[in-house]
């Protein structure tokens, strides 16, 4: 009780003390004063946003000055020291998360892919040229295990048809699959340079004639 009663006194005295520096919050911030912003990062882009291991949050950090934690799935806390280091770090995460998927995409729908690059695990691929290469896994690429696309005598610049299943709900990754395909049943593909989309099948179908 006595510990309560000495605290009591001292905080009256602290806020006395501060009341007669200043009374209520000033009406305009200083001009070099920090500066604290909660940024909406969506899903779908959250792992561009971190980086591998957190590098894209390490180098924001290093070349801002800024400090950044995470408040929920969606949303970071951002603490600038100064309101141009703030300007700094905005430009930065908005380069970072800016939105290259221009193009929108029909879950289900069958689009032609173009190879950049094969890997060990599977083929990077892209729907349109302004993308973003994504991943197709080498269990995504035919029905039979194979330990390299080269098995498949698949090569870059190549262009291969995928179906679109949506996004991961946890990193926001496309789905990409030409497993699926892999079969005598006719799909539709989806043309995105073009306005129009044509219609291939099994040999001797007749949707897939002229």
């Amino acid at each position: 009780m006595e510990a309560i009663q000495q605290a009591t006194v001292a905080k009256r005295e602290i806020l006395g003390i501060m009341n007669k520096s200043i009374s209520k919050p000033r009406s305009s911030r200083k001009e070099n004063g920090p500066v604290v912003e909660n940024v909406s990062v969506p899903v779908s882009r959250r792992a561009r946003f971190v980086g591998p291991g957190g590098f894209n949050l390490r180098r924001l950090q290093a070349q801002t000055g800024v400090t950044i934690s995470q408040v929920d799935e969606e949303s970071f806390c951002v603490f600038a020291p100064t309101p141009s280091a703030m300007s700094e770090a905005q430009e930065f995460i908005r380069d970072i998360c800016k939105d290259d998927q221009e193009q929108q995409l029909e879950f289900g729908a069958v689009y032609t892919a173009s190879i950049t690059e094969i890997r060990d695990i599977g083929v990077m691929v892209k729907l349109y040229p302004n993308m973003s290469a994504v991943l197709l896994h080498n269990s995504q690429l035919d029905h039979k295990r194979i330990k390299h696309p080269s098995a498949l005598g698949l090569e870059v610049g190549q262009q291969i048809q995928v179906k679109y299943f949506g996004r991961d709900p946890t990193d926001g990754r496309m789905r990409l699959s030409r497993k699926v395909l892999q079969s005598p049943v006719s799909a539709t593909v989806k043309s995105l340079s073009e306005r129009y989309s044509i219609s291939v099948g099994a040999p001797g179908d007749p949707a897939a004639d002229p």
